[in-house]
């Protein structure tokens, strides 16, 4: 039994959910997001509720229940609240920006990183994922869809993983990176000791 897929959810005010064949539709204030259905697993709207179900108790059914119930519940706080990961650049001279960023706090849809190559590097935002800059350092991936907001912020960080040696590079915000000590003198003959 999933315990995940059993529980109902609630469809808050303002957001309708609308199955369409194999298709569930839920819009809301922030846009509207489609989920193809698995056809191992119903959906059906009960009372203001969403009641995701599975046709048998197969390992791999029992697995999309709850899978299909988390999509779901993830596309309604999308469209409600919306989804944000946040990325921060450490290291002397590294910087962001986003097309037309004048003030502090801008946001566009196009973000132009330097972070020590040659050239700046750009990254378009696909449609739905909006940019954020603080204080050049900070960004800011948001939109409705978690997976894609997700994705974005897993790309950017890709371009330059932070170091192992001095923690430069891009990094989610909060998150700890582990540094190795870098190679140590080796003492012997001819080496001056205090």
């Amino acid at each position: 039994m999933s315990k995940v897929g059993e529980a109902p959810i609630l469809i808050p005010s303002g957001v309708t959910v609308e199955k369409a064949g194999v298709e569930l539709v839920v819009a809301g204030a922030k846009g509207e997001l489609k989920l193809t259905l698995h056809p191992n697993i119903s959906v059906e709207i009960i009372d203001g509720k969403v009641v995701v179900s599975r046709k048998n108790n197969e390992k791999s059914n029992m697995a999309l229940h709850g899978l299909m119930r988390s999509l779901i519940n993830n596309m309604i706080k999308g469209v409600t609240d919306g989804w944000s990961k946040n990325l921060e650049l450490v290291g002397v001279g590294f910087r962001a920006q986003t097309s037309g960023d004048q003030q502090a706090g801008a946001s566009g849809t196009q973000l132009t990183l330097v972070i020590g190559f040659s050239h700046p590097v750009e990254i378009v935002a696909p449609e739905g994922i909006k940019f954020e800059v603080v204080d050049n350092t900070k960004i800011t991936v948001s939109g409705i869809d978690k997976y894609l907001v997700g994705q974005v912020a897993a790309n950017i960080r890709k371009i330059k993983p932070p170091d192992v040696y001095k923690g430069k590079g891009i990094r989610y915000e909060g998150e700890y990176v582990r540094k190795k000590a870098g190679k140590a003198g080796k003492v012997g003959a001819g080496a001056v000791t205090k």
